[in-house]
């Protein structure tokens, strides 16, 4: 019976979390990458704390260090992907710099 209201909450979580994103315009992704990139940072900590607590018995604590080695594990994809994605998107709207002109392209006379 405690396993029944934290699976409540991620599924809620993740009704919620699925609308929330679905209905974002384009324009606002890579500002919305951003965001989720700093809410995966923070869940990354929280997973690392978890592994740290102690606990009362060594199933719960193999459990715990378990859950938290996949929580970091999928946060920090979901960071690093998230970088990368928002620094593609990023570049797209840097001009390019003109090059100069090299003594072998000019043109003799």
């Amino acid at each position: 019976m405690d396993i029944l209201a934290p699976l409540y909450i991620f599924i809620l979580a993740a009704f919620v979390g699925y609308n929330v994103i679905h209905k974002v315009p384009p324009l606002l992704h890579t500002p919305l990458m951003s965001a989720t990139n700093a809410i995966s940072a923070i869940s990354v900590v929280g997973a690392i704390i978890v592994a740290g607590m102690e606990h009362n018995d060594d199933s719960t604590r193999t459990f715990a260090v378990i859950m938290a080695v996949t929580a970091v594990a999928a946060a920090m994809t979901n960071v690093v992907g998230g970088f990368l994605i928002t620094d593609r998107m990023l570049k797209m709207f840097k001009k390019e710099k003109p090059t100069a002109a090299t003594p072998a392209t000019e043109v003799k006379k």
